[in-house]
């Protein structure tokens, strides 16, 4: 039998080489959105209110017509395949991708800041522009509407909805992560389905997600305000922030710190 030590050295695990290339590729893309112009950010947010808007339409379609809020939520990942499809972003879907370019220093907090600010913006423009039209083209959807904009209109802001848009943070970003690990359109579609459904389905507590459901109660006369819907959109992007950002996108780029050092000696070097 031949001695193990006489065999060739083996190649570098696949899988590290699989992360390095998936961190290069979030670099490359999280500086184009830095840097993307005005008028294109904003386009970009505006639709992804819109596309993502599609979705509820289908969630509170099937909720009204089946009761079931696992089923709603699959037909919810409608939403996010048609951000895919159609290149548009919502507001968490910018934790990962623009903040490891961030870190990488290919970017400025200036740059970042804005882009969140206007995407998530503009997802509020669009999202309540679509879920104004749903209503009034479906009035036998109000009293579901109202019931499931009341979950979270009426949510206490408490140690319970913080975990859970906790939760949807963390789970938008790893499926911001899952899609960026390859390169095919089809594979990506997946994560965009299993991840939807996960976020709708139990109710999780999503900044975009949830204010276009509160929109949706909202336009037909529910029970709480906007000030009422501002709070809770305060209370879970800040809840959104800490999931996406500290149990999803600082614990992968611990994987890669050469590679983040690479990125920041390339650039102090004008590379």
């Amino acid at each position: 039998m031949a001695d193990v030590r006489d065999s060739p050295a083996l190649p570098p695990e696949q899988p590290e080489a699989e992360v390095e290339d998936a961190f290069d590729r979030l670099v490359e893309e999280g500086e184009d959105r830095l840097s993307r112009p005005w008028l294109p950010l904003v386009s970009t947010g505006l639709l992804g209110g819109i596309d993502v808007g599609t979705g509820v339409l289908a969630y509170l379609v099937v909720l009204e017509q089946t009761g079931d809020h696992l089923l709603a939520g699959l037909a919810f990942s409608i939403g996010f395949v048609a951000l895919l499809l159609a290149r548009s972003e919502l507001f968490t879907e910018n934790f990962l991708v623009p903040v490891t370019a961030f870190v990488a220093r290919r970017g400025t907090l200036r740059q970042l800041l804005r882009l969140w600010g206007v995407t998530l913006v503009l997802n509020l423009v669009g999202g309540w522009v679509v879920t104004w039209l749903v209503v009034q083209a479906l009035p036998t959807i109000h009293p579901t509407a109202v019931e499931a904009g009341e979950h979270f209109g009426t949510m206490p802001l408490g140690l319970t909805s913080f975990c859970s848009a906790v939760l949807a943070g963390m789970v938008i970003t790893l499926m911001t992560r899952m899609q960026h690990a390859t390169e095919s359109m089809g594979v990506k579609i997946v994560p965009a389905i299993l991840f939807g459904a996960l976020l709708a389905g139990p109710q999780l507590f999503h900044s975009v997600l949830d204010s276009l459901l509160m929109f949706a109660a909202l336009h037909v006369g529910a029970d709480f305000g906007y000030v009422d819907w501002l709070a809770r959109l305060g209370w879970a992007a800040l809840g959104n922030l800490v999931g996406g950002l500290v149990l999803v996108t600082a614990i992968r780029l611990l994987r890669v710190p050469h590679r983040v050092a690479q990125e920041r000696r390339a650039v102090a070097e004008g590379r």
